[in-house]
């Protein structure tokens, strides 16, 4: 009995026990991921996708605390980050539309920064509907946020908040906004994040499954970018 209890431990529990020890602070500190549970980033990022977040986008961070060894970059408008709710403490997953000093407004969908109207390219739907089943007719299209340019949909067929704001954002925080824009509890309701919540940036899908379909694998997300250009 003593001798199998070694070999577990031996050949099991010490192993895996080592390998937490030295993964658990490495994701804490350098590179995590995330399973996006809704659609609230749709089309850019879809329910079951597992994205990979960069910890060290903008900082170095002490393991398993929010608290900053060292600091060498700000999120910029379009990074799709991933933070800590003000509201609740959820972690979600959101794109950075306002910077601390901007004023955001938002025109029956129509996005203003400081008082300019965001440019629009529209996209056809179709390409989309086979994984957005929130509205038969959705809006898609490319929206032109600076130097990175990203899908936005419109979900007409749903009860939404189309207009908000102006909203001054204040010092340290920053406006989040899901690319789903009728689908997306972000900082028009849970209010602005602070700099030191901010988790990292979100750069690539790692895996995806379909959580409509029995949750098949889409393998053509398998290693997706989350970006246009510039994003």
């Amino acid at each position: 009995m003593r001798k199998t209890i070694r070999y577990v431990w031996r050949a099991w529990v010490k192993p895996f026990a080592l390998f937490f020890v030295i993964m658990a602070p490495l994701r804490s500190a350098l590179v995590d991921w995330n399973w996006v549970p809704s659609g609230s980033m749709k089309p850019t990022i879809l329910e079951g996708d597992l994205v990979l977040v960069n910890k060290l986008s903008y900082d170095l961070k002490v393991p398993f605390t929010t608290r900053h060894l060292m600091q060498w970059g700000d999120p910029g408008r379009g990074d799709i980050v991933v933070f800590f709710s003000p509201k609740d403490g959820t972690r979600l997953v959101k794109r950075v539309i306002g910077l601390p000093g901007d004023t955001v407004q938002l025109r029956d969908e129509v996005l203003y920064l400081n008082g300019v109207a965001l440019q629009y390219s529209m996209r056809d739907p179709g390409e989309f509907t086979r994984d957005v089943f929130e509205d038969r007719h959705p809006v898609v299209a490319v929206e032109h946020l600076g130097l990175c340019d990203h899908y936005v949909m419109a979900l007409p067929g749903r009860a939404a908040l189309r207009s908000f704001g102006p909203y001054v954002v204040p010092r340290d925080r920053y406006f989040m906004m899901g690319d789903s824009r009728d689908n997306s509890t972000d900082s028009r309701f849970i209010g602005t994040v602070p700099r030191d919540q901010i988790v990292g940036r979100a750069s690539a899908v790692l895996v995806s499954f379909d959580t409509s379909r029995y949750m098949l694998p889409r393998i053509k997300r398998f290693a997706h970018p989350l970006k246009l250009n510039g994003g």
